[in-house]
């Protein structure tokens, strides 16, 4: 399989720079810096990287192109002032440079504070490779996405062994590179400890105080570090999904990492991929057509649980259920369709299988199908 692959948000990128700067924000290594360059047509001169030496002494002097045409900042959000340089550089340029800036960390986050770049600006989240645009539907290409996580550089490897030396590299570089980068953090052993932990408890719902006796700290802290390593895209939290028609637990959350590579039990890495791609799915449209959109699971008093609920401007339009192997409609994804009648309900298999509606109007169709339909 190529190295390269056409992203889903290229065209809406390239459209907005059109009219703003585009922001564009995801995890380190998921191919931002591939995508701006391939946008800048290979030309280095125009890519800007804080973290080298020349990338700094460009921003710092201000040795920007003076030709029309495309710029890429790539983590100058890690400059004290770049707000203020963004904004100063587009009012004085904005009908001939395109401003496109990508970086690692939430930028909505770190934008806030000092003066303010909204209207200047739109932002576009970008993720690890999905089904889709891996461009072949076939059951071995999802099998190796399943076994390699959607990072480009493991997936292309097409080496288990290179996909978990990878992984454990990457889990080292985020806490002693990105994290020092950005925040104060002084026991880094622990939040490391903490990286190991957190793949354990994918799947089931995530106890802080749990985490803060295994640890050893306080709930504040345990609180701040998860807070910290999901700005910096290490993994995403969703939470319960209530409604006056059901009784929600609403005080828990569950999370789902990046790259699932860490995840060792086979039920919940599927279900961690299925998470993956219905967030980037979620992001994408709220990023490009404007939708409020959120990922949600679905859990009541009397444990009936799903996997996941899509919500479209805070009404729910799909709830989602995963299995490995092929079953009947689990009873709770029935429950909840009883519920909400008008809503589609899917469960969703890793193992291949037909794509029909059963007696209770749920879809049953595998993941191939299923996350085809994802970008």
């Amino acid at each position: 399989m190529r190295g390269f692959v056409d992203r889903s948000i290229l065209k809406p990128i390239l459209k907005d720079l059109e009219k703003k700067m585009v922001f564009v924000a995801g995890p380190r290594q998921c191919g931002k810096t591939t995508l701006a360059l391939n946008i800048l047509k290979n030309d280095r001169t125009r890519y800007i990287n804080w973290d080298t030496y020349e990338g700094r002494a460009t921003v710092l002097e201000h040795l920007f192109p003076q030709t029309a045409g495309y710029l890429v900042l790539d983590e100058v959000h890690k400059y004290a002032h770049w707000r203020n340089l963004l904004k100063g550089l587009y009012d004085a340029r904005k009908e001939t440079l395109k401003i496109l800036v990508t970086g690692s960390a939430k930028l909505d986050y770190y934008r806030k504070g000092g003066d303010s770049l909204q209207g200047r600006y739109h932002l576009i989240r970008m993720f690890p490779l999905s089904f889709f645009e891996l461009g072949e539907k076939k059951q071995d290409v999802l099998k190796n996405l399943l076994m390699l996580s959607g990072f480009p550089e493991p997936f292309f490897s097409q080496s288990e062994i290179e996909a978990r030396r990878w992984s454990r590299e990457y889990r080292v570089r985020l806490v002693k590179e990105e994290l020092t980068s950005l925040e104060k953090v002084s026991e880094l052993s622990l939040v490391e400890e903490l990286m190991v932990h957190l793949p354990k408890c994918v799947g089931s719902t995530l106890s802080i105080n749990s985490l803060r006796e295994d640890l050893q700290v306080s709930h504040q802290t345990a609180a701040r570090w998860l807070d910290i390593l999901e700005r910096l895209y290490a993994f995403f939290r969703i939470y319960p999904f209530g409604s006056p028609r059901i009784k929600a637990l609403k005080k828990e959350s569950k999370h789902y990492h990046w790259d699932w590579n860490l995840i060792q039990n086979p039920g919940a890495r599927f279900e961690n991929l299925v998470a993956c791609h219905l967030m980037k799915w979620c992001c994408f449209v709220e990023d490009t057509e404007g939708w409020d959109m959120e990922l949600r699971f679905y859990k009541d008093r009397e444990q009936r649980e799903v996997d996941f609920v899509i919500l479209k401007n805070r009404n729910p339009i799909e709830f989602v259920e995963c299995k490995l192997s092929v079953q009947n409609a689990s009873s709770s994804l029935r429950y909840l369709k009883q519920k909400f009648p008008q809503v589609n309900a899917l469960q969703i298999s890793f193992e291949p299988r037909s794509d029909v509606i059963d007696s209770h109007s749920i879809r049953l169709c595998d993941a191939l199908t299923y996350l085809w339909e994802k970008v």
